[in-house]
């Protein structure tokens, strides 16, 4: 059973007044484009955004473009993405999206749902945070380790599946704050409620937490 709407907007305005810092940033990544925002997210699966961000420069100075990738060869890539991990399968993902670009969009990355998912790599969560970052579409929530875990802790969802948590999300909340919900439970998860040792006795959210309410707080 998922939580309450009223119990789900209390949490979210104390989640607003914990990390709603309105001069913070609201997106992990560094990117200047919708190029960019697309190629760092399929490049930040099982991987944290720090590595990712660390290559940036040198991924994007060489391949400044989806023209310019799209010509890559993979073993070009592979070096430069190698301390990533899966950098054989991730390679050939954002030179596969970068031609898909060209041929199917005119280089530029497609603003829907649909069209997104058409592309090597890309799933619901890559397809969220593009739309959302690069352009400030709000068509879904990313489900990432932080959400998921989060969501299930707190009782937004009694679901592992990644994709019932995002709808069970969405019926929770207003589509207007679906954007920054997902940046909130990124910094929860990160700063308080971790997969190991979670800081229950230090969480705001502790009265209406059904992880905390269930002793499981250690």
């Amino acid at each position: 059973m998922t939580m309450e709407r009223e119990t789900a907007c209390r949490v979210y305005t104390v989640l607003r007044q914990e990390y709603g810092d309105p001069g913070s940033p609201r997106t992990f990544l560094k990117f200047e484009n919708p190029y960019q925002i697309l190629v760092l997210t399929i490049l930040s699966a099982q991987t944290t955004d720090r590595n990712v961000n660390a290559v940036r420069d040198a991924l994007f100075d060489r391949y400044p473009g989806p023209a310019d990738l799209a010509m890559a060869r993979q073993d070009e890539v592979e070096a430069i993405i190698r301390s990533l991990g899966f950098f054989h399968a991730k390679a050939a993902h954002i030179i596969g999206a970068a031609r898909a670009l060209i041929e199917r969009y005119q280089g530029r990355v497609p603003r829907t749902m649909e069209e997104l998912l058409t592309l090597p790599g890309v799933g619901r969560k890559t397809a969220n945070i593009v739309l959302n970052h690069a352009f400030c579409i709000d068509e879904g929530i990313a489900v990432d380790t932080h959400v998921r875990r989060v969501s299930m802790r707190l009782g937004f969802s009694a679901h592992p599946d990644p994709e019932r948590i995002e709808r069970d999300l969405m019926e929770l909340f207003p589509r207007t704050v679906w954007g920054t919900l997902n940046y909130l439970l990124i910094r929860h998860g990160r700063a308080v409620c971790t997969a190991r040792n979670p800081r229950c006795h230090d969480c705001p959210l502790r009265s209406d937490c059904a992880f905390f309410r269930g002793g499981r707080n250690s």
